[in-house]
């Protein structure tokens, strides 16, 4: 019984779910960056160097059996080995874009907690035998 008590303890913990939730909107916000980038910058770039579609770049490896067609999920499906190296390039853009975008919201959080003004401390409270050596004192200067 002891051992529950302290998981439970440990998994209500604030920073437990302050943990779960920022997993939660990492899933999230990893959806989003993906989509900016196949379907924002990859076609862009594909535009400048010429129409190439980065997720069928691939060299195949192994023999092709007759009648597969020639896409990376047709060959995929067959068991063709693929060295898909145009994903790679795909996953290696989504990559920076999001150490990019992390990196400028960790410098905007800490330029953010420089401007921030540094409270004063409250002063100390005075611990109660000093208080009650003072009362002796001022009693005894009567």
């Amino acid at each position: 019984m002891g051992m529950m008590k302290e998981f439970r303890e440990f998994a209500v913990k604030g920073n437990v779910i302050d943990l779960a939730v920022g997993v939660i909107i990492g899933a999230a916000f990893a959806k989003i960056v993906d989509s900016v980038v196949s379907d924002l910058v990859l076609p862009l770039v594909g535009a400048v160097i010429g129409k190439i579609d980065f997720s069928n770049l691939f060299i195949v490896l192994g023999s092709v059996p007759p009648g597969t067609a020639t896409t990376l999920d047709a060959l995929k499906k067959a068991g063709v080995p693929v060295f898909a190296y145009g994903n790679f390039i795909t996953v290696a853009v989504n990559f920076a874009i999001l150490a990019f975008i992390i990196f400028l919201m960790i410098k905007q959080i800490n330029r953010l907690k420089k401007e921030a003004p540094a409270e004063a401390p409250p002063p100390a409270a005075t611990p109660e035998d000093v208080m009650l050596l003072r009362e002796i004192r001022d009693s005894l200067r009567k």
